[in-house]
């Protein structure tokens, strides 16, 4: 007789699968904020469902009371990349899912939107319910710190395409924008002032040229402490994006209706130089003050370890610089108060100036 087959020896194991599907629904509750519809049935025990075949949000509930006449859908996607190859090794996993909201969010919000809905998309070999509910736990905090709501996703178990021990992320989020104030660099002119804020180390970019140089040039270990980072590498390396939506959300509203905002920029791959070209004008040139700030000590560490050139530093790292505010002069002063204010270590980087657009230093 031929050899009896079922889905857990082909390797989805659907009762590990339903134990995992039934951990994270409280992390997406949690999450929940006023628009998010409840699925009409709550998930059955020993189910594998946590809602219905999508999510529903209620844009009149969420929009009551506030101002929307032509209220823009803002949506993005992005991933984490090869820091989860760092998470594998030093074995923790929370703080990756961090990464993966503030990546998409941070990425939102620089159209003056709001976040209001995330999802995300697991891929692993085998179902690992620990595994997944580090992953979700971590992306539901991310979404806590951002405001939005955690609202499903997809977990894809592939045994044939991932090899034991690796995985993938994937995030999405949907927000709104008013049409009128929506910021996309289009009001950016010559005399703006650059506010910079600071990152919270690598954030989720350059991580294929980090880890070269730290585990196969370097051949040091996750667990090595390194005496001028406070901590070990893989702390250091695992450190994870700071989300800037409720600073900005807060800055903007401060200044609606003045102008002052002409510009917002996530400096994540291709570092300050990439990310502020994406939002110039073709007239405007942003000038960089190189001294107005210090190479944080994870950069200065890994440039040294690398022996890698400033040029190639400024192209894949953001080097301290986790997102950039334009403002109009005139305004500058009270931007960067009104930063600190939030709690921010914010400072003056530069200015635009009139020229082909792209990205100096001086």
């Amino acid at each position: 007789m031929p050899e009896a087959w079922d889905y857990k020896k082909a390797g989805l194991d659907l009762e590990a699968y339903a134990e995992t599907m039934a951990g994270i629904q409280p992390l997406l509750v949690r999450t929940h904020r006023p628009g998010v519809v409840p699925p009409p049935f709550p998930p059955r025990k020993g189910g594998k469902g946590v809602g219905g075949f999508a999510s529903l949000f209620d844009l009149h509930a969420f929009t009551a009371g506030k101002k929307y006449d032509n209220p823009v859908l803002v949506t993005c996607t992005d991933g984490v990349g090869s820091k989860l190859k760092v998470a594998s090794m030093v074995g923790r996993f929370d703080t990756v899912g961090i990464d993966l909201v503030a990546m998409s969010v941070n990425d939102l919000i620089c159209t003056g939107g709001e976040p209001l809905v995330f999802l995300d998309y697991l891929a692993m070999p085998k179902d690992d319910p620990e595994l997944t509910l580090q992953l979700v736990r971590g992306i539901g905090e991310g979404c806590l710190q951002a405001g939005c709501s955690l609202v499903g996703g997809e977990t894809a178990i592939l045994p044939d395409f991932y090899a034991p021990g690796d995985f993938d992320l994937a995030g999405f989020a949907a927000g709104i924008v008013e049409r009128d104030e929506i910021v996309d660099g289009r009001a950016i002119s010559a005399g703006d002032v650059l506010v910079a804020l600071p990152s919270s180390g690598l954030h989720s970019n350059g991580y294929s040229l980090a880890r070269k140089i730290v585990f196969d040039a370097a051949k040091l270990d996750a667990a090595d402490r390194i005496a001028e980072l406070g901590g070990t590498v893989g702390d250091t390396l695992l450190s994870p994006t700071a989300i800037y939506v409720r600073t900005i959300r807060s800055l903007l509203a401060t200044f609606a209706g003045t102008g002052a905002i002409t510009g917002l920029a996530n400096i994540t791959g291709g570092g300050v130089p990439d990310n502020l070209s994406r939002i110039l004008p073709p007239e405007c040139r942003a000038v960089v003050t190189r001294s107005s700030w210090s190479l944080p000590p994870a950069f200065a560490w890994l440039k040294s370890l690398g022996n890698v050139a400033e040029a190639e530093m400024d192209r894949v790292f953001n080097c301290g610089v986790g997102f950039v505010v334009v403002a109009k002069a005139e305004f500058a002063d009270r931007v960067l108060e009104r930063l600190k204010e939030l709690g921010e270590s914010a400072w003056f980087l530069g200015e635009i100036r009139t020229g082909p657009a792209g990205v100096e230093y001086a």
